[in-house]
């Protein structure tokens, strides 16, 4: 990974939230940790070319701190940035009961968003095709992620912004290492597999630590899944806390990691797809005689 990765703050176990006894220190920290998280945010969209002059960006909204964050950060990029670029925040309400469907819509209204609310009753489709006992999300995420690619075709829409941050990224590794048998991560920027649109991670250099006392300090209103968000036996939880842990004993090794991912060695690995094992040879190869 760039060396944008070595600015990202070290995970601090159990953060305590932004001062409020001291209104100035509080302010002056959230503006301190604002300024990381953007500076981090435009590395990213700059390293790897995600938002080009007259894109139009659809930022996908699920209602969570990573999203919301993502929207700030892309909504000061479009004001700063030297080119000009749309942005339209698109939400999925997947009828999942209790879903606070005005939630969204007033939080946009409030700081005049441009936004739609797609409705799809995928919860039900979910729910009846998923055994007891077993994991919604490989269902859930690829109902979801067909609603929307579409909905961004329809639209016109050239860019796909996803919320995903850098824990995401290297939990993702170690889920498809441990579960998958697979050398693979969460790629910054991706075409999608018909070629019809190219999905992006402007947080692909943020840790989830900032985002989330960056998420609390502006009262971003949550709305919990009630699908993923239920379930306590998902590997990516277990991922996330091995993270965790790994922050508290190691720090930074967790950066180490997604580093790694932008610094590969393809004839240290094993895949002859990649690199010609077959077709190795030595320069020269003298006679035996000659090496007495």
């Amino acid at each position: 990974m760039n060396t944008a990765v070595s600015d990202v703050a070290v995970y601090e176990p159990d953060v305590p939230d932004l001062p409020a006894g001291d209104s100035r220190k509080a302010e002056f920290e959230l503006n301190k940790l604002t300024k990381r998280l953007r500076r981090l945010t435009g590395q990213a969209v700059v390293d790897y070319g995600m938002i080009e002059e007259g894109d139009r960006v659809m930022v996908c909204l699920s209602g969570g701190k990573d999203s919301y964050t993502m929207l700030d950060m892309l909504l000061s990029l479009q004001r700063n940035a030297p080119i000009r670029f749309e942005l339209l925040a698109v939400n999925l309400d997947q009828k999942q009961p209790g879903f606070p469907a005005e939630v969204l819509p007033c939080y946009l209204d409030g700081i005049g968003v441009r936004y739609e609310i797609l409705e799809e009753d995928t919860y039900s489709i979910v729910k009846a095709s998923t055994p007891e006992g077993k994991i919604t999300c490989p269902i859930c995420s690829r109902l979801r992620r067909g609603i929307l690619y579409s909905h961004a075709v329809k639209r016109g829409v050239n860019k796909i912004a996803l919320g995903h941050h850098l824990d995401d990224v290297v939990g993702t590794l170690f889920l498809n290492l441990f579960h998958g048998g697979k050398l693979k991560a969460m790629p910054p920027k991706l075409r999608s597999d018909d070629g019809r649109n190219i999905v992006i991670r402007p947080l692909y250099y943020c840790r989830e630590v900032d985002i989330e006392r960056y998420s609390a300090a502006r009262a971003h209103p949550i709305i919990p899944c009630n699908l993923c968000g239920s379930q306590e036996n998902l590997q990516r939880k277990k991922i996330g806390q091995m993270l965790r842990q790994w922050d508290v004993e190691q720090p930074g090794r967790v950066e180490n990691i997604a580093r790694s991912l932008a610094n590969v060695a393809p004839s240290h690995l094993g895949d002859r797809d990649l690199f010609d094992f077959n077709g190795l040879k030595i320069d020269r190869l003298l006679p035996l005689a000659q090496l007495d």
